[in-house]
């Protein structure tokens, strides 16, 4: 039998977390990832038994008193994590592919009506896809799987056997999962999508349509600039009318492939579709040329498995009450985690994001959130929730140079892209949503209706083309309110002076006074 704290070994291992205080055992998780020498990424959270009565936080460790100690042993510490910590699909599969499965017909045996045995029961045959030699449960309430205060919780569906209410946010094949913080709270409480309704539901349907214009083409070029690239305006255009799309067709493999063919202009030296050889993110050395990886992609062999179960996962929940924030999280990130191709799959996971709002009706009709635009000024906080996924995993990959300079995975890694938590991605994309709806969506909806005054004005004082008053307010905007030495030298030296400042000041008193 294990004994998970035996003389204390297990407090060594996360050497990247704070010491503990002499005397903390090991609790949930913690304990069974050293008790069983898992391979695992390590949850953001673990827990510990401190020695004083009192509850409290050290770094990334959940301290719980010598009450909350479970018992030392598998069905203890399973319990403690489920109760205390919530559901991490990627540990508990590694637990369970290391104990005999008599193990936990045995735990199940001694509790059948129990609602943490028959939650350990249903996880077991749902992760390893093996039904235990026991009866179907006949007693006990159904009870849900997740637990809403600890995990946001997905559409729930009944198991019988196990008498459970399986309300994963996800399939077998592709489930991540989210904490329940309170920044999400907070954020879903906002009801951002009434929000920015409401914002619309105030604009005159022209300004309307060029504000979707405009915010079009600043996501379509903030997309490219995120990834250092900055092509013909053709190019820009073309894919900012693919994003104005999104939400209108349905999401398959053939559609991101068809996504790709639109991003890759070029096609010459991309072989376009999903991955036949491996794939990681990073850079070569300069002097050897091997791979020098942020990121390694899923195994070529695996792309498809795992996009087709994000799809299914993406179905479940698009046809549930899941909040559209959360969904375009999982399912955004799961993709460019995934990186099913050789080139493109940041601006296609960008697309996504656009494609889950548009679909779960979060977005007003005809309008795109520029959330590359927002990214692009947050790009430090965006590196950081891809790098929260990718650097745990890097030790965990085993992978060898070859001729081409790219990767090849000796080892199985299917699982890590199909099990993860999200709740950092979580909290930076609802972060981008919520600045789009309380800032950028109003300034540019207040800036056109300005415009627009400025506009007319100007047309009514003097007679000058569409092109040039444009121009000629696009020159105020520049220089603040003042046109320049340039602009009244060249393109409108014959407009007098006394025609020049009652213009400079009619923009004064639209755009600087809020008039």
């Amino acid at each position: 039998m294990i004994k998970y704290n035996q003389n204390s070994r297990s407090i060594t291992v996360f050497r990247t977390f704070p010491e503990l205080e002499e005397g903390a055992t090991l609790a949930g998780y913690a304990a069974l990832i050293t008790g069983h020498a898992l391979s695992v990424p390590a949850p953001d959270y673990l827990c510990a038994i401190g020695t004083k009565h009192r509850k409290y936080d050290e770094g990334r460790w959940h301290i719980y008193t010598p009450r909350h100690k479970p018992d030392d042993s598998l069905q203890g510490h399973l319990t403690f994590a489920l109760k205390h910590e919530g559901i991490d699909l990627f540990v508990l599969k590694s637990v369970f592919s290391t104990v005999d499965p008599e193990n936990i017909v045995e735990i199940i045996r001694r509790e059948p009506t129990g609602a943490y045995s028959r939650r350990i029961w249903f996880l077991y045959e749902w992760l390893c896809h093996k039904k235990l030699n026991i009866l179907d449960a006949t007693q006990g309430n159904f009870v849900a799987l997740v637990n809403e205060t600890l995990q946001y919780p997905g559409p729930s569906r009944n198991s019988r056997r196990h008498r459970i209410r399986n309300n994963l946010p996800g399939t077998r094949g592709f489930c991540p999962l989210i904490r329940r913080t309170e920044i999400l709270d907070h954020f879903i409480a906002l009801n951002l999508s009434q929000a920015a309704f409401n914002h619309i539901g105030k604009t005159h349907g022209d300004l309307l349509s060029r504000a979707a214009a405009f915010l079009l083409l600043k996501d379509s070029k903030a997309s490219y600039t995120i990834e250092s690239e900055f092509p013909p305006h053709s190019r820009i255009e073309r894919w900012g009318r693919i994003i104005g799309e999104a939400g209108q067709r349905k999401l398959s493999i053939e559609e991101l492939e068809f996504l790709q063919q639109i991003v890759i202009s070029d096609s010459r030296f991309v072989t376009l579709g999903c991955r036949t050889k491996g794939g990681f993110v990073g850079e070569h050395d300069r002097v050897t040329g091997l791979p020098m990886p942020v990121h390694i992609s899923a195994r070529a062999k695996d792309v498809k498995v795992l996009l087709a179960d994000l799809i299914e996962t993406c179905e479940l929940l698009s046809n549930s009450d899941y909040d559209p924030v959360l969904t375009a999280t999982l399912i955004a990130f799961g993709f460019v985690y995934i990186h099913p191709f050789a080139d493109g799959n940041g601006r296609i996971h960008r697309y996504l994001f656009h494609h889950l709002l548009a679909e779960k009706s979060f977005v007003p009709k005809g309008l795109v959130f520029p959330v590359s635009a927002i990214i692009l000024n947050r790009l430090d906080d965006y590196r950081q929730a891809l790098e929260q996924f990718s650097k745990p995993r890097l030790d965990l990959i085993k992978w060898r140079p070859n001729d081409e300079g790219n990767v090849e995975v000796v080892n199985e890694t299917i699982d890590l892209y199909r099990y993860f938590d999200a709740t950092e991605q979580a909290e930076f994309f609802f972060g981008c949503v919520a600045e789009t709806v309380n800032k950028t969506l109003p300034e540019e909806v207040d800036y056109l209706e300005k415009y627009g005054r400025l506009n007319e004005f100007i047309k009514n004082y003097i007679d000058m083309p569409d092109r040039l008053v444009d121009l000629l307010i696009r020159f105020l905007n520049q220089n603040n309110g003042n046109l320049s030495k340039r602009g009244r030298d060249k393109e409108f030296s014959k407009l007098t002076k006394s025609e020049v400042q009652t213009i400079e000041q009619r923009y004064n008193d639209i755009f600087l006074l809020k008039s």
